[in-house]
């Protein structure tokens, strides 16, 4: 380790945020960078443990703690500490496919792991800010330079979906040798890195900042073109030794309630994939984006999309934003049943309610809350009607149920639905002949990521269902793992 007292001479320092109503005037990103300096002493913080939790990915009480793609924390930490950039550089690569996406958007599983993060200590090490820091700064130094195979095995792979999953299967089989090409039905790479994750939270020119490495490294993009029949199937099939299909779980789940399909009413996703979009191409000047500015908003579901909507719809100019979330109010401090190392089952503020508790003075989340009816007005939504809800055990089964007397009105003129996902869209499934799974995801034999189709693999969010980036990286290097044990008799990656 650095230093062997680090986590006890220096304290946790996060990299500081942009004040909020001062961030919501844009769509930049808002956290900035410690000095060097400062950032070599969070380094020098992390114990180099015997046992280092944070890179396990261990199963506990159901839970999974640490670090899904094992990188090699303590050791890059160390690296950053002495000042050894590169060496940092190349052990945190070494695992890690895309370390400036998940120094991000990752909500960082290694630190709630972390021992420093423990009930005895409470300052875990800052694992995510020191990832960003060190892919950051090799970039900037020239240090990320374009791996290209030296020799090619003329075996060919098809990448159907480009989201972190099907990036990270493209970025493994091309540095093996492999002749890859990645299909893609929007018109940039990223998945909803690129159309689902907001600006301000992941600026788009670092995804294609990484797309451009892996083309000037070999690695072929098609964007635009939808693999959406049997056709389209068969020609790839006929074309490809393999064949990995990414295409993530993007089917939403809808409102089942009077009203819902009113104007005003969308999935979360298509709103922010409109502004997004409408970012890239004219800085919002094209208004070719789902405009929320003076309209009372409603959001449908607590979690990061429904955040992601509150923040982008705050700096859009909606009058208000009101998110209902059907469970209760999570803990302030950690329950008896959710010891560390599990993740923490605790009230989150993030940014998106930050900024609406300075704007307007309170958090915008309602729990134990959800439409029962959406009220409209020729055809447009112009309020609804919530009720509180609970959950209980009825006949020993678990079941959403309402409390009485608990029917509320509020104002309405936009409700966008951001209550999760059940499973992959069917077509590129039923095109490629694939079986799916109870949870409406591409199956496979267990521990595996082969399909039931020959030569056919999947990974990511198609697989496992509706889950964090880091996991769909994960799930994409192990996939490559077993298409170049399946071309080649065995894998060296």
């Amino acid at each position: 380790m650095g230093r062997d007292d680090g986590f006890l001479l220096y304290a946790r320092k996060e990299n500081p945020s942009v004040e909020a109503l001062a961030r919501i005037n844009n769509f930049d990103e808002f956290h900035t960078a410690l000095n060097e300096s400062e950032r070599r002493m969070q380094a020098a913080r992390c114990m180099n443990c015997g046992v280092p939790l944070c890179q396990s990915a261990i199963r506990l009480a159901g839970m999974v703690t640490g670090c899904p793609l094992h990188n090699f924390i303590p050791e890059w930490n160390d690296a950053l500490c002495n000042g050894q950039l590169d060496m940092a550089a190349r052990r945190l690569l070494a695992t890690s496919s895309f370390p400036e996406f998940t120094g991000r958007v990752c909500p960082a599983l290694c630190e709630k792991a972390c021992n420093c993060g423990s009930d005895d200590l409470g300052q875990s090490v800052t694992v995510h800010d020191n990832e960003l820091f060190i892919i950051e700064k090799a970039f900037a130094e020239g240090l990320v330079k374009p791996r290209i195979p030296k020799v090619r095995t003329e075996k060919k792979i098809a990448v159907v979906g480009s989201g972190p999953a099907g990036l990270a299967v493209a970025d493994l089989l091309n540095r093996r040798g492999h002749l890859v090409t990645v299909y893609e039905r929007e018109d940039a790479a990223g998945g909803l890195l690129m159309y689902g994750i907001p600006n301000m939270k992941l600026d788009k020119g670092v995804i294609e900042r990484r797309i451009r490495l892996m083309q000037s490294e070999g690695v072929h993009f098609l964007f635009g073109t939808n693999i959406s029949t049997e056709s389209d199937a068969q020609k790839i099939l006929e074309e490809y030794d393999a064949v990995a299909l990414c295409c993530g779980a993007k089917k939403p789940r809808a409102l089942s309630v009077p009203g819902s399909d009113a104007g005003g009413v969308m999935f979360a996703v298509d709103f922010l994939r409109s502004v997004t979009k409408s970012l890239r191409s004219s800085n919002l000047a094209d208004k070719a984006f789902f405009d929320v500015s003076g309209k009372n908003v409603i959001v449908v579901g607590g979690g990061d999309t429904g955040n992601d909507c509150t923040g982008t719809c705050i700096r859009l100019g909606a009058a208000s934003v009101t998110q209902l979330e059907m469970m209760p109010c999570p803990p302030v401090e950690r329950a008896a049943n959710n010891p560390w190392p599990q993740w923490p089952r605790t009230l989150k503020v993030d940014y998106g309610q930050q900024e609406a508790i300075a704007a307007w003075g309170h958090d915008p989340r309602v729990y134990e809350t959800t439409i029962k009816e959406i009220y409209t007005d020729n055809g447009s939504v112009c309020g609804i009607k919530t009720v509180q809800v609970e959950f209980k055990t009825v006949d020993g089964v678990r079941k959403l149920v309402e409390r009485e007397g608990t029917e509320r009105e509020l104002a309405a003129d936009v409700v966008l639905i951001a209550a999760g996902f059940v499973g992959a869209e069917d077509y590129t499934p039923q095109a490629f002949g694939t079986a799916l799974s109870p949870r409406n995801t591409v199956a496979t034999t267990g521990g595996s990521y082969r399909t039931s189709v020959e030569k056919v693999f999947t990974a990511g969010d198609m697989h496992r269902g509706q889950s964090l980036v880091v996991w769909a990286i994960a799930e994409g290097r192990e996939c490559a793992k077993e298409i170049d044990n399946y071309l080649m008799g065995y894998t060296n990656l």
